[in-house]
């Protein structure tokens, strides 16, 4: 598939074909692409479960969505129709960061931050860098003909996850891609807000015209 047409028919797509489990080599290959993604220092301070088996699928599915998860009206969200059509993925893979490993590699003698403070950090690009390589795999499936979707854990449920997984301490789930073959999906009602103007995001040269000076 041509590159342009890889992202015009980039979705999320949240419903899958229970009947059709993504090949094992098809699947890896989406997990490799991802590992192309380019990282600060090249510290590759990520990690990725995958999980394809039903029972690591269903467990999952009970430590991040069972639970207290604060307000009634958004648990209903969460585990209503959204929740029932994801469940049917035949494979997840949880994107995860690990900011010790970018304070370590910028205290190396060719950066130099010894002190390993986070100060030197604008953002976090142990998550942006993640992100890049979530977003790789993302559409390494849509060039495969896959549906896939990425969505974040809720904070109450994180360490539920973590635990039920055995997810070392230093690493912090960013989100979640579900990957399968698409079935008959819902439009996402977000989609009626529309694409915003280009002139509104787009800046060339400056952001907005210089203001005069008063005289």
């Amino acid at each position: 598939m041509e590159f342009d047409e890889v992202v015009r028919r980039r979705r999320m797509i949240r419903s899958y074909d229970p009947d059709r489990s993504v090949p094992a080599e098809l699947l890896d290959k989406v997990v490799q692409h991802g590992l192309r993604a380019p990282s600060a220092g090249f510290s590759q301070g990520w990690g990725f479960l995958v999980l394809t088996e039903q029972k690591d699928r269903d467990l999952y599915w009970e430590s991040t969505t069972e639970g207290d998860l604060g307000d009634a009206k958004t648990d209903e969200a969460w585990k209503g129709d959204w929740l029932t059509r994801m469940r049917t993925a035949p494979a997840i893979i949880v994107c995860l960061s690990n900011k010790s490993a970018y304070l370590e590699r910028y205290a190396q003698p060719d950066k130099g931050w010894t002190d390993r403070s986070e100060s030197h950090w604008p953002v976090p690009y142990w998550d942006i860098d993640t992100g890049f390589a979530a977003l790789l795999m993302h559409l390494s499936a849509v060039n495969e003909e896959l549906a896939s979707c990425f969505f974040g854990i809720p904070v109450p449920t994180v360490q539920a996850f973590k635990d039920a997984f055995g997810v070392p301490a230093e690493y912090t789930p960013i989100g979640t891609l579900t990957v399968g073959y698409r079935a008959p999906d819902k439009r996402s009602p977000s989609l009626k807000r529309g694409h915003r103007p280009v002139d509104d995001v787009v800046h060339h040269g400056r952001w907005a015209a210089t203001p005069k000076a008063s005289e």
